[in-house]
């Protein structure tokens, strides 16, 4: 690569960070999907027809901005949780690690999973449905989950999935003082809902 293509990749992708960034700042306000092309590609310094070199569309954009954080949150708990040693705390403070260097663009998923982009919501709950199956797939390996039915699986997956999402919307919405406790809670509510499912009988044990 010469230096002059390296130099033009160079500032392709900090436009392409500036108008991330601007989308976050401006969403902030008023929500993604009140938002127009111009105003984005002008928080970014160039004019609107410069913004196609980097997007396709604002959808394009706005599921750039879930990848950035469901997926590659999703795709980190996959290797946490591949660790012999990963205890259910560590993993739950982990998450809090992600959201707490990017507190803005959780804070933006938070906001458009139930925001007015029809798109931006159907992305986010996809990422959060492939989680749960993840985590459904992690219990069914688990010698006393065995009798468990799928639809049983799917439930504690989803509640796990569920309280960590709240915390995460506390978190963002919270005073830095306020962060620790936050994070401390969820962690509790974590391992009550793991002694209940120590705890579950499955139905078809409690039906016979």
């Amino acid at each position: 690569m010469t230096e002059q293509a390296g130099t033009r990749n160079e500032r392709k992708a900090h436009t392409r960070a500036a108008l991330l960034e601007g989308t976050l700042a401006l969403a902030a306000d008023r929500g993604f999907a009140a938002l127009s092309l111009r105003e984005i590609a002008r928080s970014a310094g160039i004019v609107p027809t410069a913004f196609y070199r980097h997007f396709a569309s604002l959808d394009d954009l706005g599921a750039t901005l879930v990848d950035e954080g469901v997926t590659a949150l999703r795709l980190a708990l996959r290797e946490v949780r591949r660790k012999p040693d990963a205890h259910l705390a560590d993993t739950v403070r982990f998450v809090f690690d992600q959201v707490r260097v990017k507190r803005a663009l959780f804070g933006f998923l938070i906001r458009e999973r139930h925001g007015g982009s029809a798109a931006l919501r159907q992305a986010i709950s996809l990422e959060l449905q492939l989680i749960v199956r993840e985590i459904v797939a992690d219990l069914s390996r688990l010698r006393a989950l065995d009798a468990w039915s799928t639809t049983e699986l799917e439930i504690a997956a989803d509640l796990l999935v569920s309280t960590v999402t709240d915390g995460i919307a506390a978190f963002v919405a919270s005073a830095p003082r306020e962060e620790s406790a936050i994070v401390e809670r969820t962690v509790m509510q974590m391992r009550l809902i793991a002694l209940g499912i120590g705890g579950w009988v499955p139905s078809r044990l409690s039906e016979d």
